[in-house]
């Protein structure tokens, strides 16, 4: 029986593991945490939650046009508004790690709309990944 996901793996520019920093870790407030050794230089590990869940990243190709993503579930309205706002001023602001892409806070969402859908937004890291936030 499934009890969760212990991982989701995202991938990202060859020497971009700094800017994986800025945004996983930085902007999303996401934990670093060790990766095997013979991975140091290859891999970066971030802890969702304390429970072990993680966002691994890897290097492979752009992403910049896929609309496979991770969804991550917020604790509350006010969390996910102002989790919002840091990733869309990071984007505005650019620099080491911004988004290529981020739903302004305040107007509608770039997904699907419909009454089945809860409050949510998207935005695209760096490398182009999509990431969905929702509550």
């Amino acid at each position: 029986m499934l009890t969760g996901i212990a991982h989701v793996n995202l991938t990202v520019p060859a020497g971009t593991l700094d800017e994986a920093e800025a945004f996983y870790s930085n902007t999303l407030g996401m934990g670093r945490v060790p990766v095997p050794e013979l991975q140091r230089d290859r891999l970066a590990w971030f802890d969702i939650t304390p429970k072990g869940q993680q966002v691994h990243i890897a290097f492979g190709p752009p992403n910049e046009e896929s609309s496979r993503h991770p969804c991550f579930r917020v604790e509350s309205p006010e969390a996910l508004l102002k989790l919002q706002g840091r990733v869309f001023e990071h984007f505005e602001a650019g620099g080491k790690g911004a988004p290529k892409a981020a739903d302004k806070p305040g107007n509608a969402n770039s997904g699907s709309k419909g009454v089945e859908y809860p409050d949510r937004f998207f935005a695209r890291d760096y490398a182009g990944n999509r990431l969905e936030f929702s509550l």
